[in-house]
């Protein structure tokens, strides 16, 4: 499988090359019009990237995030819920990087084997950086109604956590 994994993209590369040589498109010519696309697209999201990464860094700095791990402790605690997973359960919607860079906060605090790094890891693959899709996609192809995709992206982010966190207990707080 290994051996196989090294050949697929220069395979679908030279496919893709071969399949517009018999089709007589003129490769060069298309490859740099994609590329002055790609460039004009990268210049419209701008704005709406530095808009959202100004706008994480505020309520990280604020210490937003501190605030709502104490309100919500002593319930979490009921739940046995880990304390230290809130942050990620508060960033995962808004970036992926603040949310990897706090993940990589609890695997080196609390080892790779420890229940609240397996449940962490659950839950930054289950769900999706609903904000930051809304801000700089939507907002870069200027869709400015975006109030059912909000509500359905804030309900899959919550049944996101909901899940890891019940399949972290059935495969790892079980096992202890």
């Amino acid at each position: 499988m290994t051996d196989l994994s090294v050949y697929i993209l220069p395979s679908m590369i030279l496919g893709i090359l071969i399949f517009g040589i018999l089709k007589k498109v003129p490769l060069y010519e298309e490859f740099i019009e994609g590329a002055k696309d790609g460039f004009k697209v990268s210049i419209t999201i701008i704005p709406y990237l530095v808009a959202i990464i100004v706008g994480i860094s505020m309520f990280k700095a604020s210490g937003s995030i501190e605030i709502i791990s104490n309100c919500f402790g002593s319930l979490l605690n009921k739940l046995s819920i880990p304390i230290d997973i809130v942050p990620i359960m508060i960033t995962r919607s808004l970036s992926g990087s603040a949310t990897l860079g706090l993940f990589s906060d609890i695997v080196t605090t609390h080892g790779a084997e420890s229940y609240v790094t397996k449940l962490a890891a659950i839950m930054v693959g289950s769900s999706e950086t609903t904000f930051y899709v809304l801000a700089v996609y939507f907002g870069s192809i200027g869709i400015k109604k975006y109030r059912y995709a909000l509500l359905t992206g804030i309900i899959a982010d919550i049944a996101g956590i909901v899940l890891a966190i019940w399949v972290a207990r059935l495969f790892f707080l079980a096992s202890t």
